[in-house]
């Protein structure tokens, strides 16, 4: 392996390189919001791990999250943000990259 096809996988964003967080960001690029029921059943994942999974997601500043009370029922949304679609386009970019470099 030369220098030219090293892949230097410490430009692959950790925030994303999660399974559960790559398929939260990649639900809500394709649509304007999602409740937590859609993205649950979407993602098949349990409460409190999509729930820890947003958190880190919102912290980043990929996705928001807006809670509010419909007829006293708690309902949370997410959306992604303009720098969460930046960092999937860029993280599908550097990983198509790497199947490039790794093919010569």
């Amino acid at each position: 392996m030369n220098d030219k096809s090293r892949f230097d996988y410490h430009q692959i964003d950790k925030i994303l390189h999660s399974r559960i967080r790559l398929s939260v960001v990649s639900i809500l690029a394709s649509c304007d919001k999602a409740d937590f029921t859609s993205v649950k059943k979407a993602v098949g994942t349990t409460d409190g791990n999509l729930t820890s999974h947003c958190l880190k997601l919102e912290k980043a500043g990929y996705i928001s999250i807006k809670k509010k009370f419909i007829k006293r029922k708690p309902v949370t949304s997410y959306c992604i943000t303009e720098k969460g679609r930046d960092a999937l386009i860029h993280y599908a970019a550097k990983l198509a990259s790497l199947i490039e470099t790794q093919g010569d």
